[in-house]
C-alpha cells in the first residue's frame, strides 16, 4: 500500500515538473549576420502572447544591422531602422509566425547579434505558470482531500 501511494505522489510530481518545464518559452542565441546579408528568426505566437526581444550587436566597426518584425501574413509589423540594441516588447494579437529580419546588407564586415526572446503565454487572462501553479495547487489539495477521506482513523 506505501509503495502505490509512492508511485503515485512520483508521477503527480514528475507531471507538475514536465508542465513548468514545457511552460518556459525564452530563448538566448548568439549568430553571426554576414557582411551583404541577411538573417531571420522566427518566432510562433499565439494571440495574447506577451513577447519581449532583447538583442544587442557586436564584431563591426559600426555595431549596427537594420532590424524589422514581419507578422504571419508577412506585412511588416515593426521597423526599427538601423540599431545596435533594442529591447521592444509587445502583445501578439494574431497568432502565427513573426519573422525577425536582421539586415547587414550596407557594410562590408560581419557583425554578431546575441538574441534574447522571452514568450510569456496567457490563459483565461493570467500568465501560465501562474494557470498551471494554481492547477497544480487545487490537484493536491484533491489528493489531500481524498487521502484524508480514505485513511484508516484510530
Amino acid at each position: 500500500m506505501a509503495v502505490k501511494k509512492r508511485s503515485g505522489f512520483l508521477i503527480l510530481a514528475m507531471t507538475m515538473v514536465l508542465l513548468f518545464v514545457l511552460a518556459v518559452g525564452a530563448t538566448s542565441e548568439s549568430f553571426s549576420v554576414p557582411a551583404g546579408q541577411e538573417e531571420t528568426r522566427v518566432l510562433s505566437l499565439m494571440s495574447g502572447d506577451h513577447v519581449q526581444v532583447r538583442f544587442t550587436v557586436t564584431g563591426g566597426t559600426t555595431n549596427t544591422v537594420g532590424f524589422s518584425i514581419t507578422d504571419p501574413d508577412g506585412n511588416l509589423f515593426e521597423s526599427f531602422g538601423s540599431v545596435g540594441s533594442v529591447d521592444y516588447s509587445f502583445v501578439c494579437l494574431h497568432g502565427g509566425d513573426y519573422t525577425l529580419h536582421f539586415s547587414n546588407a550596407g557594410s562590408s564586415e560581419d557583425v554578431l547579434v546575441s538574441l534574447d526572446c522571452e514568450v510569456d503565454h496567457y490563459v483565461l487572462g493570467m500568465p501560465q505558470m501562474l494557470f498551471l501553479a494554481l492547477v497544480i495547487l487545487a490537484i493536491c489539495m484533491v489528493a489531500l482531500a481524498v487521502f484524508i477521506l480514505t485513511s484508516k482513523r484510530p
